[in-house]
């Protein structure tokens, strides 16, 4: 059977390379005609003759454009895989060209992309714009086996390798490959033109992901290709593994991606990637290596000397599979890139500090959140954050870049918010006026996306249970991001209520059924994201003091006096909608009532937040969570408590 498996696999390999250089997606739209022996004809010769060598020179990605301005000027694109070598992208390249001339004379827009490398012309600028209009899907004749559990392997893989392509690699290029057991291996392969900013690869490559299952269900092999980006799969090694290690690595040379000459106005590739493609200075399967050895000497170490207390670390072979594994080793850092990217930690670049540790921010475009050696929070923490956001993709979530695990020192890495925290601007008196009715309404509504996307729209369903203004972060432009997931719990389909006995959140934002019975759902975190829209609405923090009423309290006291001009007249915020936010207040006190039942879904949040023609059901009276009651029934706080007072538990929930 070994004879027959290895002479078939080796007959795979040689149909690949027989077919190297086939046509896989060709596009010639007939109505962009241009006159042969015109000035676009000229423009457009003299750009494809450079383009090969040029490409070949530059680590397989150039673009340039000849002709002075429109309709004449003509603008070109190639680019070879990240694992084909010089010799064999120039090859490549040379003949697209000649096909080109024969397949597409006369147009001006023509795309061909080949096994190999791809080559596009225009007479309009495409550089770094995402383009998915056209696509092709192509997928194998064998069946997978053990089909469930291949399915699964494939999302967790491609998942993987999508965020690698897009955020962590230089060349916007990815593969890997994961066991289904002894005789059975996935490999797997992402990659995006290399001059689309780092969120369109992302985005490209998670609708390639998601239309998987339409084209290649149940195969053993398959590829979704797009103008911008493409994914593939199959059950051999259709790649060069070596090479294609090293372009994961190593960084494009200076200057490359450029031939002399070219359109210094063209876009090139922006955005927070690029400091993290250059502190990517390791290998991950050394990292990999490290990562295993450190686990194996913290399990001999732990049994050795045992604490009264119970520790969790952050993988094992006991509370890490083996899925989960892989996604932590695609997503190390190296301590010493993360040490001097930080300036060893120095309070000069501290951003700030929870109950995990301190956060602090690079030189450039990444924040790094420490565990601190004292913290009562993290180990399961650390581990839910990471194994949640690497399988998250939501334009309201932040965006986590990777982590560390080496030494004493547990850190995750994430995009750097210059904004930090909703909180910091909020509730200060100082920087209220930063946030007009404007920025507020596109909180409100961003949240509510982002957890729109947790409960429902995700693979995964998530119960966040701590979303709090301190856990909610804004980028440059007041987009609000939502962020620490350490708490957070995975629901299956089947389940839609948690229980736990020990009580992790933060009250004035916790729903009661939780904080008195430990009953968390998708309504808890509805309840939470109730207090949150007063919050910004009204400017208020919403904490529990004995000589002043929370906000809730006193919302819904305007609310059913009829009076809210005084509520309104509070907000100091510019170009003030009276309309807009009275209906902001009325969807958050129907989110806030004490029966879970009455509670609106994310999905009717967000369509109630976006559509006046829908007439909202009149609120039922808010749980009121008073200190005395929570220190009679939970038996954890012995002080009022404000938002800003997390309780968490030490133990698995």
């Amino acid at each position: 059977m070994r004879p027959m498996r290895s002479l078939l696999s080796l007959l795979l390999l040689l149909v690949v390379a027989a077919n190297a250089d086939d046509l896989i997606l060709g596009d010639c739209p007939s109505n962009t005609n241009y006159t042969l022996g015109g000035v676009f004809h000229a423009n457009l010769d003299a750009l494809l003759s450079s383009l090969p060598a040029a490409t070949a020179a530059a680590d397989g990605f150039s673009k340039n454009t000849t002709g002075a301005a429109a309709p004449d000027k003509a603008y070109g694109l190639a680019q070879c895989r990240a694992d084909v070598n010089a010799s064999d992208c120039r090859t490549c390249l040379d003949a697209s060209v000649r096909d080109m001339a024969s397949k597409c004379p006369g147009l001006k827009d023509a795309t061909r992309i080949y096994e190999k490398c791809l080559l596009r012309h225009d007479n309009a600028s495409f550089f770094g714009v995402l383009d998915t209009s056209l696509h092709v899907y192509m997928n194998s004749y064998v069946n997978a086996t053990q089909r469930e559990r291949f399915t699964l392997l494939l999302g967790t893989l491609m998942n993987n390798l999508t965020h690698r392509a897009a955020y962590a690699s230089p060349r916007m290029f990815a593969v890997g490959m994961t066991s289904l057991g002894p005789l059975v291996t996935i490999y797997g392969m992402a990659e995006c033109i290399r001059d689309l900013p780092a969120d369109d690869c992302n985005s490209c490559l998670v609708d390639a992901v998601s239309r998987i299952p339409s084209c290649c269900d149940g195969k053993q092999g398959g590829r979704v290709i797009f103008r911008s980006c493409s994914v593939r799969f199959e059950g051999y090694p259709f790649y060069d593994v070596q090479a294609a290690e090293a372009a994961m690595l190593s960084p494009p040379p200076a200057g490359s991606g450029r031939v002399d000459g070219s359109d210094n106005s063209a876009p090139t590739s922006t955005g927070s990637s690029g400091i993290v493609r250059t502190a990517l200075s390791v290998s991950i399967p050394v990292a990999a290596v490290v990562l295993v050895l450190l686990v194996t000497a913290f399990c001999l170490l732990s049994k050795r000397n045992r604490k009264p207390h119970k520790h969790v670390p952050i993988a094992t072979a006991d509370n890490v599979n083996g899925d989960e594994m892989m996604s932590l080793e695609s997503l190390l850092y190296d301590l010493n890139t993360l040490r001097a990217a930080t300036d060893n930690f120095s309070e000069d670049n501290k951003l700030g500090e929870g109950g995990f540790g301190p956060v602090y921010k690079d030189g450039h475009e990444i924040a790094v959140k420490r565990l601190s050696t004292t913290s009562q929070q993290g180990h399961l923490e650390m581990k839910n954050e990471v194994l949640f956001l690497a399988k998250l993709q939501h334009k309201n979530l932040v965006r986590l870049l990777g982590c560390c695990i080496e030494e004493d020192e547990k850190l995750l890495v994430y995009e750097f918010l210059s904004n930090k925290s909703l909180d910091k601007i909020l509730f200060d008196p100082g920087r209220q006026q930063e946030l007009s009715w404007a920025n507020r309404h596109k909180i409100i509504q961003g949240i509510g996306r982002g957890l729109l996307y947790l409960h429902e729209d995700s693979r995964l369903t998530i119960i966040h249970r701590d979303l709090k203004a301190s856990n909610i972060l804004l980028d440059p432009d007041i987009n609000p991001k939502i962020s620490d997931f350490g708490l957070a719990k995975l629901f299956t389909m089947d389940e839609s209520v948690g229980n736990t006995s020990r009580i992790a959140g933060t009250y004035g934002y916790m729903a009661p059924e939780y904080a008195f019975h430990g009953t968390f759902s998708a309504k808890s975190d509805v309840f939470s994201y109730g207090v949150l829209v007063l919050e910004v609405v009204t400017g208020r923090r919403n904490a529990y003091r004995q000589d002043s009423e929370d906000l809730v309290s006193s919302v819904w006291r305007h609310w059913s006096r009829g009076n809210m001009s005084g509520l309104l007249e509070s907000c100091s915020a510019d170009g003030l909608r009276p309309q807009e936010m009275l209906r902001c207040i009325h969807v958050g006190l129907l989110c806030v009532q004490e029966d879970a039942h009455l509670r609106p879904g994310m999905a009717a949040v967000v369509v109630m937040l976006n559509s006046r023609s829908i007439t909202l059901p009149a609120p039922t009276a808010p749980a009121f969570i008073v200190p005395s009651r929570l220190v009679a029934r939970t038996k954890v706080v012995r002080a009022p408590s404000i938002n800003d007072a997390s309780v968490s538990d030490l133990e698995p929930r």
